[in-house]
This record gives structure tokens, C-alpha cells and sequence, in this order.
């Protein structure tokens, strides 16, 4: 075609300047002239791309006389203020405060379980014994003693108001007592490490140690693990640079991918410190856990609210472009009439971006009509025809 085009100006070319212009060309190609060849090529290429850009105005008054104006065919979208949250997206685990193993406190046979796994106990129920090894008669006994240094006191105390016996008959019978009370005291607290009980209440996980094992104080004489799956929570390490974005009280929504659910919930608390290492602060979020499927150390996604705007103005990402400058800029269908309007280059700058859609802070307004598809194929203060309009 571009052979054809540059035959057809030559010819007119020729034609315009008769004879001579043939003859002179053919005479420089008889010469063989190198110099004189190429600035003969360069006349003419000047005078067809003068002819071209005059066919193109012809072209273009002729299509717009006649009604066969060849328009870029655009669809548009009117802006408008909108409510608009940006959520910052992390991962983290499950975690809870109560999840622990109870160990026992005193050595002895782990003499009856009193509770199975899966089994939801209060706080302070009694979940197994251990054989006391005998203190549970010494406490009887202790009792008994401390019953009759009680009596023997009183006697000796109302005797000591009247005046009768002496001053250290009645301190020693008062310190029996005292000394008594404070051996069955401590037999009690003895006595008492021999009944394993429920320090919170939660589910019993796992019965680690069977009826009629030896058990001691210390590691690896677990007997149960109880947890807590009411008072959940995640714990998130947020990047230092949305310190004044990230901040209690801010709305978080917490996926489970495992469960294909979603719990909206709120930032419970924020660190007060920055962890030199990642650079980041930590941010705790409950999760109400309802139904008791959210386990400790299920993996979450976690998106936290660090932006808002009750009036915000959101934007295709795909109709906006960047200019040599890196200038982000988009195309506002001005003056629409009959399906047909102008199109004008609008700068703008863009704030957070949360999906497909960006903000726009300035540049454009509401009520503005934006040319959407065929947005990157249009120029600036090109006539455009509307297909939505």
C-alpha cells in the first residue's frame, strides 16, 4: 500500500511539474550523483508528506459534511462521593491466653481421672487424685490435737479472767493452739496438691497421663491440657509506617481460608513498641468464636482498616494512564451532546487503592463524566461518540 501511495505522489508530482521533473530524475539517476540522488528523494518526501496531511484535512471536512465522521466509539461512567474504607492485608496464627498443661504438685499415684477429653469443665472442678500417701489421716489426727488444744486453751483462758492459775499456763495452752491451727493449715495446703483442678474453664484437650501412673512435680508429668477456645485472638506484626493509620478500635476482618469464613471484629490493643528487627509494631484482634471451630494456630488472613473517607471519589485502575512526567491522568468526556463529546486530558492525583478501584484526590469532581472503555485508544480534544448515552 505504501508502495501504491508513494507511485500515485510521484506521479502527481511528475504531473505538476511537467516534463522536466521525469527528465531531471532520470538525468540524476544517469549521472549516478550519490549526493545528488539522496536530496532529490528528500524534495520529494517532503512534498508527499504535505500532500498526505492535505489529504487527511480533505478527508476529514468531506466525512464531516457529509455525515460519515468516523468517531471513536467510548463508553462512560459518571463519578460520584462514596463511602470508602482501605484495609491493610496481613497473615497471622490463632492464639489464646488459655491454652495451658497442668502439671501436679505434690508426687504420688495418679489414683482416679475424673474427666475425659472433649469434656467442658468450670473453673475449680475437681479433674483427678492423687494418692496422698497417708496425709489425709495425719490431717484427722492433727484435727483431733487441735480440738483439744482448743478446749484446754479456753478452759485455761477463763480461768486466767478469774485470777486463778498461773500467767504461763495459760500462754502455753494458747501457743498448743495457735501452733496447732497452723500445722493443720499447712497439712490442708499439702493435702490439697493431691486433687488436680480446673484453673479456668475451657475444654479438656487431652488426657496425657492414665489412671494408676506415678506422677511428680516438673517436666514431663503432664496430666492434662485444658484450653479456652472463648477468649481467641491474633496477634499481627503491622509495618512502623502505619503507626498513625493502625490504632485501637479500628474495624479488622479475619478470613479462615481452612473454614472459608470471614469474622469482623475490632483492634483490641496496639504495641507500644517497635521491634528493631522487622521494623514493626503488634496489633492484637479477638475472635469471637461462637460455634468453637476456631482452633489455636489456625492461619488467617487479616485485613485492618488504616484509611477511611465518607466522601471519597473511586475510579477504574484500568482508565488510568501515566504521561513521560509520571503524571497519572484520565479522559473526562466534555460538553456531551447526541451521543457525542470531547475528550480532555484531566491530571489527577490518586490516593489507596483496594481492588480494581483507586481514589482520586484531586483533579476531577462529582457529577463528572469519565471515558471508560476506549479510554486508552482516544487523544486529547478528540470528538468522541458515547454508546451508553
Amino acid at each position: 500500500m505504501k508502495k501504491i501511495l508513494t507511485i500515485t505522489f510521484a506521479a502527481i508530482l511528475l504531473s505538476s511539474c511537467g516534463g522536466s521533473a521525469e527528465s531531471s530524475v532520470s538525468d540524476l539517476i544517469a549521472q549516478g550523483d550519490l549526493e545528488a540522488l539522496r536530496a532529490k528523494k528528500t524534495e520529494i518526501t517532503e512534498k508527499q508528506k504535505g500532500f498526505e496531511k492535505d489529504l487527511e484535512m480533505l478527508d476529514s471536512v468531506i466525512a464531516s459534511k457529509t455525515g460519515e465522521e468516523n468517531l471513536p466509539l467510548v463508553s462512560t461512567l459518571q463519578t460520584e462521593t462514596e463511602q470508602f474504607d482501605h484495609f491493610l492485608e496481613l497473615q497471622g496464627d490463632v492464639e489464646t491466653k488459655q491454652n495451658v498443661l497442668i502439671y501436679p504438685e505434690m508426687q504420688g499415684t495418679l489414683q482416679r481421672v475424673y474427666v475425659k477429653e472433649g469434656q467442658r469443665v468450670s473453673k475449680g472442678q475437681l479433674l483427678a487424685t492423687i494418692d496422698d500417701g497417708g496425709v489425709s489421716s495425719q490431717l484427722a489426727q492433727l484435727k483431733t490435737q487441735t480440738e483439744l488444744a482448743k478446749t484446754t486453751y479456753e478452759r485455761q483462758k477463763r480461768l486466767w479472767e478469774q485470777k486463778i492459775g498461773s500467767e504461763i499456763q495459760y500462754l502455753q495452752a494458747k501457743a498448743t493452739y495457735e501452733a496447732n491451727k497452723n500445722t493443720v493449715k499447712q497439712v490442708q495446703s499439702q493435702l490439697g496438691k493431691s486433687s488436680i483442678r480446673a484453673p479456668f474453664s475451657g475444654i479438656i484437650d487431652d488426657v496425657i497421663k492414665d489412671q494408676g501412673t506415678v506422677v511428680a512435680p516438673g517436666a514431663g508429668s503432664e496430666v492434662f491440657r485444658i484450653v479456652n477456645l472463648s477468649d481467641m485472638y491474633i496477634t499481627v506484626d503491622v509495618p512502623e509506617t502505619y503507626l498513625g493509620g493502625i490504632t485501637k478500635g479500628k474495624q479488622a476482618k479475619v478470613y479462615f481460608p481452612v473454614l472459608g469464613d470471614t469474622v469482623v471484629s475490632k483492634i483490641r490493643q496496639t504495641g507500644n513498641f517497635i521491634n528493631p528487627t522487622n521494623r514493626a509494631f503488634s496489633v492484637e484482634i479477638p475472635v469471637p468464636n461462637k460455634e468453637g471451630n476456631i482452633k489455636p494456630n489456625l492461619t488467617a488472613k487479616v485485613s485492618l482498616n488504616d484509611y477511611s473517607s465518607e466522601k471519597a471519589i473511586l475510579v477504574p485502575q484500568g482508565i488510568i494512564s501515566e504521561n513521560a512526567e509520571g503524571q497519572q491522568y484520565l479522559y473526562v468526556a466534555e460538553n456531551p451532546e447526541d451521543n457525542k463529546a470531547v475528550a480532555q486530558r484531566q491530571i489527577i492525583t490518586t490516593g489507596k487503592t483496594q481492588g480494581t478501584r483507586v481514589e482520586v484526590l484531586s483533579g476531577i469532581e462529582p457529577g463528572d463524566l469519565l471515558i471508560k472503555e476506549g479510554a486508552r485508544s482516544v487523544k486529547d480534544g478528540q470528538t468522541v461518540q458515547i454508546l451508553n448515552q
